[in-house]
């Protein structure tokens, strides 16, 4: 399925490194809220160090499958997930499964910034001292280097003791991510990043996954077609909890197979 899926998006011109490979997978994944079924059957591969975008209207259980990737919705009453999803092959839903390693690891930033009522370098530092760092030149390195990571470093560097909640929105939600990276995941989920932003800072934040691409695996849940087309290499069409359609995001919105995701992507619904 791996070489089938690179062969194809080839072919498509969608830049994928020869080493590509599945990071997550999703087979058979159904979902409740209480007796709502949010999912139905959603499958998908998620390919290694690439961007893939998840869409469809609203209340479609995109955000639900995104949160089903770290188990967030471990967290919801009576929210219940069966079926399979792995990392790196490896069970996420199992007994052995150390969640809070699982979220290390699958980090996620969500649709309004929220920086913690603290200072920028507590923001950043919090995970890592979480997660048993104690020397402060070792933290000031991870401070410094998330930030930079998120190209927020030298707007903030001369006030890293300022509270956090004073800079601006598309400054919040880059903090968010250097506060993500700052623990070192190796995905990085994140719920319509851009809906709070203006376009400037929208434009910021995706030069920004455009450039995290080349070290982590990106999922992005978006509302906005023109953001999913330019920053994705996958994308993956949910509609009224299944997933429809998902391949390379050139076929995706020119020439899609379901002829619901060509209404879907063509402004017909949503």
């Amino acid at each position: 399925m791996v070489r089938q899926m690179i062969e194809v998006a080839m072919q498509e011109d969608v830049i994928i490194r020869p080493d590509t490979d599945i990071k997550m997978e999703a087979a058979g994944v159904d979902m409740w809220y209480g007796s709502f079924q949010a999912l139905t059957g959603v499958c998908i591969a998620v390919p290694a160090r690439q961007i893939t975008a998840l869409i469809g209207p609203s209340g479609c259980g995109k955000s639900s499958f995104l949160r089903c990737l770290n188990r967030m919705n471990d967290t919801i009453d009576g929210a219940r997930v069966e079926g399979s999803i792995t990392l790196d092959g490896c069970d996420i839903y199992s007994r052995e499964t150390d969640v809070v390693e699982l979220r290390k690891t699958v980090g996620m930033v969500f649709q309004q910034p929220n920086p913690f009522p603290m200072s920028i370098w507590d923001n950043v530092a919090y995970g890592p001292r979480l997660h048993g760092v104690r020397s402060r030149s070792e933290l000031n390195e991870i401070v410094e280097r998330s930030l930079t990571r998120a190209a927020l470093w030298d707007e903030v560097k001369d006030k890293l003791h300022q509270n956090a909640r004073g800079i601006s929105g598309g400054q919040q939600q880059r903090l968010c991510i250097a506060r993500t990276l700052a623990v070192e995941p190796e995905v990085i989920l994140m719920d319509e990043p851009c809906s709070a932003l203006d376009p400037a800072a929208t434009f910021r934040i995706e030069e920004l996954m455009l450039e995290l691409m080349e070290t982590y695996t990106i999922i992005i849940v978006t509302h906005n077609m023109y953001q999913a087309s330019r920053v994705s290499q996958f994308t993956g069409f949910f509609l009224l909890g299944e997933l429809i359609e998902f391949g390379p995001t050139a076929r995706i919105f020119e020439n899609p197979l379901d002829s619901r995701t060509d209404d879907y992507v063509r402004g017909r619904f949503g």
